[in-house]
């Protein structure tokens, strides 16, 4: 390692190989304080991370390795576990079991009680948490809402994606007391590549191209126990104590989420910009969440490839509604750039460290 890099963290990413372990390689490239030191999966192992992603070539050549957590530990201060559910969390018990500051991508430690991942998540293979003594050390890492918990944090579970807009849109006006957590119901908009890299039927370019569907209607999708957990804190509800509608849909296109939160206010007579104030107050001195002028609605299009989230809250007097909306890049602040975002302020750099990229347009 030469002297130049010498005073930045190494870092192993593991999973590399599917989409959000690409967008890692991409943004840590230009992260003055992290140096990719091991790019780690299983399928890809013995090829160069550029040929499984001909973006990264002439700038990451590493050979991508099958898992290993004592080359990790051996290699890297830092690792990003991009892996499947239930065999992430085996992973990240290897890890923290040798000191390496870990961010978790899948969902094996974003849920508080064990009993609830069992629920959502258990499995044939993982009927139980596989790392259950671990979850009381996790911190939930959207910044936003647990910037004091992250510093210093060793283990941090990466939100998904739909929680991440779902949240940073109402939980605001939850916080404030300005609407009810008695019938939320979220209408929320994904592109595919919330789907990940393997390849899928639903995904098929056929198949998707020309249509928008709802999916995992009526409270089957694994993130509606995030989002109630989450909404639950900011209304300073006991846990369990909140439920949500959820319902996702995939779009026709290959990032973004668009997050509809429909709420009712507590005081009808309440004036209708209260809401946008609310969170602009809530977001005034966030870098990365910006607060649109009254009128203007958040667009996908307007924060892709970046770690950029677009809000807005307006009030339907007529049905006696609050709106609050939110958008954002499923593989960036929905996933890879929000766990870099995670790991500065674990670590007390500034959060914009390796994320101040313009969106792209068009």
């Amino acid at each position: 390692m030469s002297a130049a890099s010498s005073d930045r963290a190494r870092v192993a990413i593991i999973g590399a190989s599917g989409y959000t372990g690409g967008e890692l390689c991409r943004l840590l490239l230009g992260h003055p304080r992290a140096l990719v030191t091991a790019v780690m999966a299983k399928r890809a192992a013995g090829q160069r991370i550029d040929e499984v992603f001909p973006h990264l070539r002439g700038l990451l050549t590493l050979q991508i390795e099958a898992f290993d957590a004592d080359a990790v530990a051996a290699r890297a201060d830092v690792a990003f576990a991009a892996l499947p559910h239930g065999e992430s969390a085996l992973v990240v018990a290897a890890l923290r079991a040798r000191g390496v500051i870990t961010l978790d991508l899948s969902a094996d430690f974003r849920l508080h009680d064990a009993a609830a991942w069992a629920a959502w998540y258990g499995s044939k293979e993982h009927p139980e948490h596989p790392a259950a003594a671990l979850l009381a050390e996790a911190v939930y890492g959207i910044p936003e809402r647990h910037r004091a918990a992250l510093r210093g944090a060793g283990l941090v579970a990466v939100p998904g994606c739909y929680p991440t807009a779902s949240i940073l849109a109402i939980a605001p006006l939850l916080a404030a007391g300005l609407v009810s957590p008695e019938g939320l119901i979220i209408d929320a908009k994904s592109g595919a590549s919330g789907a990940g890299r393997t390849p899928g039927l639903a995904t098929h370019l056929p198949e998707a191209a020309e249509g928008v569907r709802a999916y995992k209607v009526g409270g089957a999708h694994r993130h509606t126990a995030e989002i109630e957990q989450e909404l639950a804190i900011a209304a300073r509800r006991d846990a369990g104590a909140l439920a949500v509608t959820f319902t996702p849909h995939l779009l026709p296109m290959t990032r973004g989420i668009l997050a509809c939160v429909y709420a009712a206010p507590t005081d009808a007579a309440r004036d209708a910009g209260a809401y946008r104030e609310a969170l602009v107050a809530a977001y005034a001195h966030e870098p990365f969440i910006d607060v649109l002028p009254a009128g203007a609605l958040p667009d996908t299009a307007h924060v892709r490839g970046s770690n950029r989230v677009h809000v807005q809250a307006v009030y339907d007097a007529r049905a006696r509604r609050v709106l609050a909306i939110a958008a954002l890049d499923n593989l960036v602040k929905g996933a890879s750039g929000q766990a870099i975002q995670c790991l500065n302020a674990a670590r007390g750099w500034p959060e914009t460290l390796g994320l101040g990229a313009a969106p792209l347009f068009p």
